[in-house]
């Protein structure tokens, strides 16, 4: 049976448009439609957070590596997953007024005033440290096949992981908040991330053994922590902080 595009006009035949790819079937607009669009458009729950979220948390290196090779429909787009976890986290740093440094007297550095720009530039500052993690992922894993744009989608799922286990785990930063205890609480946090680095370097780099994964994945967060605080030294420099 012969359709015309309700969108281009163009007479086609199937459930999709081969001229602009508009579903054959448009639905009414109502809150049902409002429903599902929220769903599909803006957050993508029914097979896109949730699952990319489920993937990362019980298989994370074989699901990326899927994702790489292009297994991707099920997938949330890795960008934008980052983007809305660190939206929401960002948003809850704010709104609580989450202080990490209440101890600080340092007078070279507005602690108050850096903790404020932090939370407003979260999504902004998460997404910026995703080349340098890849930087130390591409010269010690260079050799196994894959290109720095796409050790970068390896990165940013990578940087998905911890933000969400920051958000599971924030009413217990909100408890421990302006408290000498935060500290301790943002090293197991740090520590539960490298956690998940590893597990997730062992199972993408699965063609040479755990042990090299283990100790590579070590050495390649190593190189990121060099970069980040030259980077980091370099921009309070110039910006007067230091």
């Amino acid at each position: 049976m012969e359709i015309i595009c309700k969108n281009c006009h163009q007479v086609f035949k199937g459930h999709y448009c081969n001229n602009c790819g508009q579903p054959a079937d448009t639905h009414k607009i109502n809150a049902h439609f409002l429903w599902h669009d929220l769903q599909h458009g803006l957050l993508h729950f029914d097979k896109g957070v949730l699952y990319s979220l489920k993937q990362l948390f019980t298989r994370p290196g074989h699901s990326v590596r899927e994702f790489i090779e292009g297994k991707r429909v099920k997938h949330f787009k890795p960008l934008s997953l980052v983007v809305v976890l660190a939206t929401v986290y960002g948003l809850l740093y704010h709104y609580f007024h989450i202080n990490f440094f209440p101890d600080a007297s340092d007078s070279n550095l507005d602690y108050i005033e850096f903790n404020e720009w932090t939370a407003t530039h979260f999504s902004w500052l998460t997404v910026a440290t995703i080349p340098v993690y890849t930087i130390g992922t591409y010269i010690v894993f260079r050799n196994q096949g894959y290109n720095f744009v796409e050790l970068f989608v390896l990165n940013t799922f990578k940087a998905s992981q911890r933000l969400f286990v920051q958000i599971l785990t924030f009413p217990i930063l909100l408890y421990l908040n302006d408290t000498p205890n935060i500290q301790k609480f943002a090293t197991i946090t740090y520590l539960i991330g490298i956690a998940l680095i590893l597990w997730t370097n062992i199972q993408f780099f699965n063609k040479i053994s755990k042990t090299k994964a283990f100790f590579l994945s070590i050495l390649s967060h190593i190189i990121f922590l060099i970069c980040f605080f030259i980077i980091t030294f370099l921009v309070l420099k110039l910006t007067g902080k230091m």
